[in-house]
């Protein structure tokens, strides 16, 4: 059995207003941002399914009713009752802010911790939503540029040396007495702990002495994306904090995997994500919401080093997967042409998604097809076990989707 999804898109105001109305098939613009696009259970926007013509259930409920048969005996085992992983189209027409997110500990604990003093799991002022960590991967489908881990610290103490900003030498002495990572502790929390018109004068100064560099430097794009956020949160610390961090380029078909307490910000572009089944953000700024300081600086890792796109590896001639360390989830891309017909085994819950193109999906179980359009989502039950794709007509169309499984071994 395999059951289309109705999904929700949420609203972020660094969304686009094109990039997933494109994507689902709209000939115009939405009238408001359009960020991230949810496929999955996770309960602040479920994904809803029609099953053998009874009324649309959230998918959260038709997994309670039944988890062996949804997930699959290993998964429910490993698990429990619940959808582990989360896919996403994000598309980010703004930066997004500076954020990490806790390990399994971490969110467990914090979530318990703001539970008992009695904060409502959705106020703003709430750094855990749910007790689950984090990790995710991002595959881009247009080029895609980010924030990732601290670049290495003599790498840093050389680009803020080429900017010769005065103002920046005292707060940069921890890092000239130890360049590495304890080092660049130091330095981010004397950022993030800098009253708000001290905070306000160093951005402009940094971002003065960015402008007067550009164009002429190894890291003229670090200082054009400075002054670009800059135009964004004028005054915002997280202004020079990003320029603490590796600024990477994914072509589409690369990727970044995100581990717990890496401090990233996605900046532009369109990809898809699929993470632990969470919405667990600890932010360090380039935003207007909460900033929970010290609870950043606890799950923070400080490691410093560069960050090489994740490339895919070949499954056979039509699946390639992007291996990741993450037992939840595991992200994979299908491609087919004319006369394809691809034979997959479920062992556990899956979702397709469909980004060009239209699949058939035909169930080994002898339930009804599935016809999955571009932008559109199915849900595999774990206990369907063997389905065939193929390109869906007219003949001749070339298809592509992304396969989400969780990461047996």
């Amino acid at each position: 059995m395999v059951d289309l999804l109705d999904c929700t898109v949420m609203p972020y105001a660094w969304g686009s207003h094109t990039a997933i109305a494109e994507l689902t098939g709209h000939a115009s613009p939405s009238s408001g941002p359009e960020a991230e696009l949810w496929m999955g259970a996770h309960p602040m926007a479920p994904s809803r399914l029609v099953r053998s013509g009874s009324a649309q259930r959230a998918l959260p409920d038709v997994i309670a009713e039944s988890p062996a048969r949804e997930l699959g005996p290993e998964v429910s085992a490993s698990f429990g009752p619940r959808l582990p992983f989360l896919l996403k189209v994000l598309a980010a027409a703004q930066p997004l802010s500076l954020q990490a997110h806790p390990n399994e500990a971490q969110a467990k604990l914090g979530f318990e911790d703001e539970d008992r003093r009695g904060i409502p799991r959705d106020a703003a002022t709430r750094s855990y939503k749910d007790s689950s960590h984090k990790p995710e991967l991002l595959c881009a489908l247009v080029p895609v540029d980010a924030l990732c881990g601290f670049r290495r610290a003599c790498d840093t103490l050389r680009l803020f040396d080429e900017l010769a900003c005065r103002e920046l030498e005292p707060v940069l002495a921890p890092l000239r007495a130890s360049p590495d990572r304890d080092g660049i502790a130091i330095l981010f929390r004397s950022l993030m702990t800098m009253p708000g018109a001290e905070g306000s004068r160093l951005v402009r100064a940094t971002v003065a002495a960015c402008a007067a560099r550009v164009g002429s430097s190894g890291f003229a794009r670090e200082y054009e994306w400075a002054r670009r956020l800059d135009a964004l949160y004028p005054g915002d610390v997280g202004v020079v904090s990003a320029l603490l961090l590796n600024l990477i380029h994914l072509d589409p078909g690369e990727a970044i995997y995100l581990g717990a307490g890496n401090l990233h910000a996605y900046l532009s572009g369109v990809g898809v994500e699929i993470m632990a089944s969470s919405d667990n953000v600890l932010r360090g700024g380039l935003t207007k919401k909460h900033v929970d300081v010290p609870e950043l600086m606890r799950v923070l890792d400080f490691a410093d080093g560069p960050v090489a796109p994740l490339r895919a590896r070949a499954v056979d001639a039509h699946e390639r997967v992007w291996d990741t360390p993450a037992r939840e989830f595991r992200l994979s891309a299908i491609e087919l042409a004319r006369g394809d017909a691809v034979t997959r085994d479920a062992r556990g819950p899956e979702i397709l998604l469909c980004t060009r193109g239209s699949v058939v999906v035909t169930p080994g179980d002898g339930s009804a097809e599935v016809v999955l359009d571009q932008g559109r989502a199915a849900f595999v039950p774990g206990s369907t076990g063997r389905y065939t794709l193929v390109p869906a007509d007219p003949p001749g169309t070339n298809a592509s989707l992304y396969r989400a499984t969780v990461n047996l071994t």
